[in-house]
């Protein structure tokens, strides 16, 4: 073991309801935080939408109901007491929620995520790129995905930012599935991916099973963190909100691409590993030594072609 080691919470939180206040839920999130405290952790990430119910799962129409599911600004009165915890606690957290950027007709909506230091900080944002679902109201669904409704594409790219003694990557949900958000970041060196989830255990069509939910998304973040030599952190959000059942299955993968701890309920649960952010360097030096063997002359197509043209 090196001595670039970090001792990391990956704080799953139970269901929200679109009835709750921020305030409860905010209480829960530094009573994880203190309970990280208590086992040694230097961060601690929480999920995606963490402040409140995973609303695209709603259909709405009223802006000012909708804009109820944002902030405004980060850190604001709801949501100062978390960073009061971090400074008093001295531990950095990564947090998803829903921004409104700008004011007026230049209002801008994202699915976003903070990385806060342990000073009670923010050092990196990021804004969700791969937005999943649809625009349009389903009603023959038996949930709505309504991500594509709600929230703009992120303008941010896919920042990793030196903190904590390590390089931090951020991104969101269904970024876990594209193998090119890992990849950016580790262009950029990344040593630890920081992600928040809230994925629900069937697909809208009906067609998938939990099971095969579940292994795929273990299997997306394992597969990144093999294949860019990183630690990858995911939190869900699970349990039953709003009618749908959320999967939970939080966890923690090393650079072998192993699990190396995982969330046993589907509930608020603190999940903790110390990880050694030297474990990648074998990887760096010899398989995906990247300077060495990768060939972006053949890999053009990737970024000139969205997809495969129609036959």
């Amino acid at each position: 073991m090196s001595e670039r080691t970090i001792t990391i919470g990956a704080a799953q939180m139970g269901p929200v309801q679109a009835g709750d206040a921020r305030k409860p839920v905010v209480e829960r999130m530094v009573a994880l935080m203190r309970r990280a405290k208590e086992r040694g952790c230097h961060l601690v990430v929480y999920p995606q939408l963490a402040l409140t119910t995973y609303f695209p799962l709603l259909y709405m129409e009223d802006q000012e109901e909708i804009d109820g599911f944002f902030e405004t600004r980060m850190p604001g009165p709801d949501t100062q007491p978390l960073f009061d915890a971090a400074a008093r606690f001295g531990i950095g957290f990564y947090l998803g929620y829903g921004e409104i950027a700008g004011e007026g007709e230049h209002r801008h909506r994202y699915n976003s995520a903070v990385l806060v230091d342990g000073t009670g900080g923010i050092v990196s944002k990021y804004r969700k790129v791969h937005l999943p679902g649809h625009a349009d109201h389903r009603p023959a669904q038996p949930f709505q995905q309504l991500e594509k409704r709600y929230f703009e594409v992120g303008d941010l790219g896919f920042p990793v930012a030196r903190s904590m003694g390590g390089n931090i990557g951020l991104c969101l949900c269904n970024d876990r599935h594209w193998p090119e958000t890992y990849r950016v970041m580790a262009l950029q060196g990344v040593e630890l991916v920081l992600l928040g989830y809230n994925t629900t255990l069937s697909d809208t069509a009906g067609r998938e099973t939990p099971e095969t939910r579940s292994f795929q998304n273990a299997l997306s973040m394992q597969a990144g963190a093999f294949h860019n030599s990183a630690w990858v952190v995911g939190v869900a959000k699970a349990g039953r909100e709003e009618g749908v059942n959320m999967m939970g299955g939080s966890l923690i993968a090393a650079p072998t691409g192993e699990i190396v701890a995982q969330a046993e309920t589907l509930g608020d649960e603190l999940v903790v590993a110390t990880c050694d952010l030297g474990a990648r360097d074998h990887y760096k030096a010899t398989l995906f030594n990247f300077a060495k063997h990768r060939r972006i002359e053949h890999y053009r197509m990737i970024a000139e072609r969205t997809a495969a043209p129609e036959a």
